[in-house]
Order: C-alpha cells, then structure tokens, then sequence
C-alpha cells in the first residue's frame, strides 16, 4: 500500500513527463511532415490549374523534345541557348496542354482514336509532313506506310537477335509517339477555338460598316498645334494630378507575375599584354613549322588549335567566315600571317595545302565484309573484289552476303563538319571522294574491309584541305587571380548599395542597372552560368547585395544589390509615375491648346492662332492617320474625321497623341475599285472572329494561377 501511495503521488510528475514525451512526439512527426513537405516543394519545377509538375518530369519532356529535334535535324547536341528555347518551348506546351485540358474537361470535348485514324487517313496535317512516311512520289502522307512500320516494330520487339535494327526502330517509334501526342493535342485545340468562335457573329449590317471603313476615303485640311509648342515649365503638375491618373489607368498597371529592379557591378576579366605575348609566341612558332613543311596535323595539336586537322579536302562552307574569306586568295603551300578575328576573339593562321575540284555529291554502294579473323575478312574481300573487277554483278555479289548493296548519297555536308575524323574513316572517305564513276576499290579497316563503288558523281566544286590554327585570346591563371582579388576586395569593402555606388568608380569599375527582372528569365545582365544569382536575386530583399559570384565563360565576376520587389497585383504609383507625369503633362497641353483654338472655326483662323495648316488625304476609318507635323500616328483624328460629313468644320479640337487638331473635310468617296461583296465581307469579319478567339490562351493563362519555379533548377 505504501508503494502504492508513493506512486500516487509521483502522478502530476508523471503526467507532465507522459504529456512532454507525447508533445516531442506529435512535433517530431510535425517536422517530419513539413520536412517531407518542403522536399517535395524544392523538387517542382511549377503549377498549373493547381497541379504540380516535377523537375523528374518536366526533364523527362524536355529530353523527349531535344530527341526529336536531333533527330529530325541530325544533331548530336545543343548549344545552351538552343537548350534554353527548348526549355522555354516545353514548358510553354506543358501549360497550354494542361489549361486546354481542363477547359475540355468542362465541356466534354475529347479526341477519339476514331477521329485520329480519319486525320490520318486524309494525311492533310502540316504535322504529318514532318514524319517519314510521306510517299515521295505523291508528297503525301502515307498511312499505310505508318501502318507497315508499327507492325514491322512490333515484330522487332520479339526478335533480339536484330539489336542494332531494334533501336533505328526504337527511335522512329518514339517519334511517331511524340507526333500522335502532338496530334491529339493539336486536333483538340482546334476543335475547341471553332466552339469558341461560333460565340462570335456577324451581320450584314457590320459588314456595310466594316467596307466602308476600309474604303471610303476623306480628304481633310488639317490645323495643327503641336505640344512640343508648348512649353514643359509653363506646366504645373501636382501629386494629385498623377494619383488620379493612376486611378483612371490602374488595371494598365497590373503585373500578373512578380519583377525584380537590381543594380550590379559586372566585371569581365581580359587577357594582359603579357598573356597575348605568351600567345602570339606559340602562334609564331607554329607558323614556322607550318612553313617549314612539318605534319599538319602534329603542329595543330601542339598549337591547341580550336580546329583539328582532318586531311580531307572540304569545301568553303566547312571553315569559319574569317578562314573561309581567306582560301580563295591563297597559293598552294602558302602561310598566311598571323590575324585576329574580333567576333570570336581568336588569333588565326592558315596553311593552305590543296585545292582541288571534287564533286559535291556521290552516289555509291558497298558491301561490308567481315569474318571470324581479320585475316579471314581480308581473304573474303580479295575474293568478292576479284569477282568484281572479273564482271560480276553488284548487288548479286551484296546479296550473296546478306546485304542489298543499293545505292545510297553522300554528300559534303555529311562528313566536313565533323570536328574529328578517325584513320578507317579518312581511308574511306578518301576512296569515295577520289575514284571514279564505275570505279570499285576494297578498303582495309582495323575490324575489316568495305568493297565500295562509285556510281555517279555531282556538283563539281572547289574543296580545300587546309590546315587551320584557331586560338581564343586568354587570360593566364595570374592574371584571373589579379582580377579577382581586385574584385573581391571591392565586395568585401561595400556591403551596401550606397558603398557599391560610391566606390565603383575608384576601382574601376561601373555600376548599372536593370528593372523588371523576372524569374522566367536564362540568365542575369545577359551572362551565362548565372543560376546561383537569379536564385540569389529571388531569394533577398530589398537592399541586400549579394556575395561574389563568377560567371559567364568562367571570365565575368558579378555582385549584384537588389533594389526593389514588384509583387503580383497592381504596380505601386511610385514605379509608373514618370509615365503618368508625362501623360498629366500631355492632358494640361491639350488642355491649353483647346483654349487657344476656342471659337476658331476655319483653317485660316487656327493658323492665325499658331496651327500647322496642311492637307492630309485618303484617310479611313481603319487605320490611323500619321501627321507630319506632329510625327506621330493619331487614331483619334482618323475617328473624327470619318464621323463629319464633307465640307464640314470640326466642331472640337480633337484630342491627338502630338496634338490638338481641327480640321476641315474637303470630300469623301470610295475608293477606286472597291465594291461592296456582302458574303465576302461576312467571311472576312467571320475569319477576324477566328483571330480574336485564337487568343483565347491569353486569357485562359491569366486564370490558371501559373507558378514557374524553373529558376531554380534551369
């Protein structure tokens, strides 16, 4: 009873550690659960409609899209900007599929494999043109040709044994896929902006109105009282001019995405003088060894040329414009001296070793020979070559061996761009290039032998071979560290806006500015390899400068001070006043200039009070009128001057973009030609209708609460 008793009174104490323990409990599964939260919220790239996307997703479009396009353009890779338009590009798609989707949720529009197979089998669809099977006799697409290819794949599929075949299938495959995708999408957008546009109507009486405003002219005398006559300082403009302003134009001034202003100090290090001697000596040198007959291809790796020497003769196209400019004016043999070229910032020189004439493109067919051994495919070379040259046929030899031995095209284009080309590769390409039509020749590789022959030559033109040294104007590792201590020292020295600004100057170094920065943006002050700053950038606050960052080629070094946030929603009056005090500035000219023509009513009368008199003529309804003595484009006045009747004085000074006008209609007719087609009118209002609703996407966008986080990881 007594440990009872003692265990009873232990009970408040244990109640306080019982309810302790559970609180650390509840809260460790809390932060879990915000950790876990916050993870998930660092890997999306963005929203749409409230539906999120990964980075794991949205890079898997984007590498189906770069796929695509190295297929159909035969690329191996991308530059960064073209990664970045592909970037841009996908993510665009993605936000417009997901908002269409929705909308068609909403009104039970789909796409059904029926209507899929219809499009198909009219092959009238651009996107189809942009498969492989269009017939090349017809120019057509060919479904049938799609048809044969998706059974032929599915038959891959079950033989293994054909790897190599397998995966040229594969990738037609995906294509395919990503067209049919691109299809569906592409049919039900059109089926949705049609419904859209069936909202839109006309009339005959709007298309009387409509011809008559693009074709019933006026001549006008026009009076003129430029602003620009009046002067700035006889204008007072008050606080309460510029709100009201604002209030009048405030839905102008709404801003859908946030903005960043930032000032920064951009510092792009540069090669010294000493760096350029050290290369102008290794460029020398190499000269000399090209003068005095040295291999080519040893003294351009030496030189660390930017341009391996390949040994086959190529055509201009294949050399840079500042190479290219240079070969037609050379001798065989001869060295140029060394030039800089500013636009890629290298020093060159050039040894020209041959010119040659050389078709453009070849015609040929072959036969690959291998065998258990080398020695093994060389003797079974001997043999089909020996048939050959003793009368055999072609193709009946290339079938003996497994192969068809058609005839195929090779061209210029297809190998001189290459930036390497490897000894079998040279030897082959050297064999095709030289023989002549007819002409067969058994080529020895490393792995085997190809039996190749010419059968038709075209396009005869100059090629070059051309030994090349390219070399970009660096910086040493010295002068990068000089550079950078300079840098960082100011960094270190300001870690304000206004210590950033003040000293600029006595490093040597200026400070700029850039408003309206937006996260959808590549890169920073036009920089490459700025991620950490943007990231920087749309993490601080206002006020805050950011620590050093390199960038650019690894040859920019940048701080960055960030000035102001202009949150979603409507732009405070403080970022749009100068503008508004422009527009104020304007409304009080006009105001003036109205009192100075009050009770004018004739052109001779304006003038005496200061107006530009002039004719103006063929002024319609449907385009704005340009006045040469305002320089500027004045929609209103074409307004006024299609509402008077002829002969008629303008009642009112009218309100322009350059100034107050009156005017005086001297006549109005047609235009020369122009009749009136009632049902064409009505197509040409019914396709306008077309137009207005292709812009649907704009506002459907506005509505999706979009959130783009790319930034972050792109």
């Amino acid at each position: 009873m007594a440990a009872i008793g003692k265990i009873r009174s232990w009970g408040p104490v244990l109640a306080t550690v019982i309810g302790l323990a559970l609180f650390a409990f509840i809260a460790e599964e809390a932060f879990r659960s915000c950790e876990a939260t916050g993870n998930e919220k660092r890997q999306q790239v963005g929203e749409v409609l409230g539906k999120k996307i990964s980075v794991q997703d949205f890079q898997s479009l984007v590498d189906e899209y770069q796929s695509v396009i190295k297929m159909t353009q035969g690329r191996d890779n991308l530059s960064e900007e073209e990664l970045n338009q592909v970037k841009d590009q996908v993510w665009q798609q993605y936000v417009n599929n997901a908002i269409l989707d929705a909308e068609a949720e909403k009104l039970g529009l789909t796409v059904t494999d029926e209507e899929l197979q219809n499009v198909l089998k009219a092959g009238t669809n651009p996107m189809l043109m942009q498969t492989p099977f269009v017939n090349q006799q017809t120019g057509r697409f060919d479904v049938t040709q799609l048809t044969k290819f998706l059974a032929d794949y599915k038959k891959m599929q079950d033989q293994p044994q054909q790897a190599q075949a397998a995966e040229s299938y594969k990738q037609i495959y995906d294509y395919w896929k990503f067209i049919e995708k691109q299809l569906r999408q592409n049919i039900l957008g059109t089926k949705y902006q049609t419904l859209l546009s069936q909202c839109l109507f006309s009339n005959p009486v709007s298309a009387k109105m409509a011809f008559e405003s693009q074709n019933q002219e006026s001549n006008i005398l026009l009076a003129a009282l430029p602003y620009s006559a009046i002067k700035d300082s006889d204008i007072e403009v008050k606080e309460s001019d510029v709100k009201a302003k604002y209030d009048e134009q405030k839905e102008m001034f709404r801003q859908y995405v946030e903005s960043r202003d930032i000032k920064y100090v951009d510092f792009q290090v540069l090669p010294s003088s000493a760096d350029r001697t050290a290369l102008m000596k290794t460029i020398n040198d190499a000269r000399q060894k090209l003068e005095s007959g040295a291999a080519p291809a040893e003294v351009v790796r030496k030189a660390q040329s930017q341009v391996a020497y390949t040994g086959i003769a190529a055509t201009k196209r294949a050399f840079a414009p500042d190479i290219a400019s240079k070969l037609d004016s050379m001798q065989v043999g001869q060295v140029s001296a060394p030039f800089e070229t500013a636009y890629d910032n290298t020093i060159n020189v050039v040894k020209l070793i041959e010119k040659v004439q050389a078709p453009d493109s070849i015609e040929y067919r072959q036969i690959q020979v291998g065998g258990e051994t080398v020695d093994a495919a060389r003797k079974t070379a001997d043999s089909i070559y020996t048939a050959l040259k003793g009368g055999a046929d072609f193709e009946a030899l290339a079938k003996k061996y497994g192969q068809t031995g058609e005839k195929q095209w090779l061209t210029s284009s297809m190998y001189e761009n290459a930036p390497s080309i490897d000894a079998d590769s040279k030897a082959y390409l050297t064999s095709l290039t030289t023989l002549a039509v007819n002409d067969a020749k058994n080529v020895e590789f490393s792995q085997g032998n190809i039996i190749v022959q010419v059968t038709n030559r075209k396009a005869m033109v100059t090629k070059y071979d051309a030994a090349v040294i390219k070399h970009t104007i660096d910086f040493s590792k010295d002068t990068y560290s000089q550079a950078y201590n300079k840098f960082s020292q100011y960094v270190s020295e300001n870690k304000t806006l206004e210590g950033l600004e003040k000293n600029a100057q006595k490093f040597g170094f200026r400070v700029q500015e850039r408003k309206d920065l937006f996260n959808s943006e590549h890169n920073v002050a036009g920089l490459r390899s700025t991620r950490d700053a943007m990231k920087w950038i749309f993490d601080a606050k206002e006020g805050e400068v950011s620590p050093l960052y390199e960038c650019g080629n690894n040859d920019h070094l940048i701080v960055i001070a960030l000035t102001k946030i202009h949150p979603e929603g409507y732009r405070d009056l403080a970022a749009v006043e100068e503008q508004l005090k422009q527009e104020v500035i304007r409304d009080k000219k006009f105001a003036k200039a109205a009192e100075m023509l009050k009770g004018v009513n004739s052109i001779d009368a304006a003038k005496q009070k200061g107006a530009v008199v002039d004719s103006v003529r063929q002024i319609t309804f449907s385009a704005p009128v340009f006045v040469q003595a305002t320089g500027t484009s004045e929609p209103a006045l074409s307004g006024a001057v299609a509402a008077a009747k002829a002969g008629q004085f303008s009642a009112a000074p009218v309100k322009g973009n350059g100034g107050a006008f009156l005017f005086k209609v001297l006549d109005k007719k047609q235009r020369e030609g122009a009749k009136f087609d009632a049902k064409q009118q009505l197509d040409q209002l019914k396709q306008q209708a077309m137009q207005a609703a292709s812009r649907f996407m704009n506002e459907l966008y506005l509505k999706a609460d979009v959130v783009d986080n790319r930034y972050l990881f792109f």
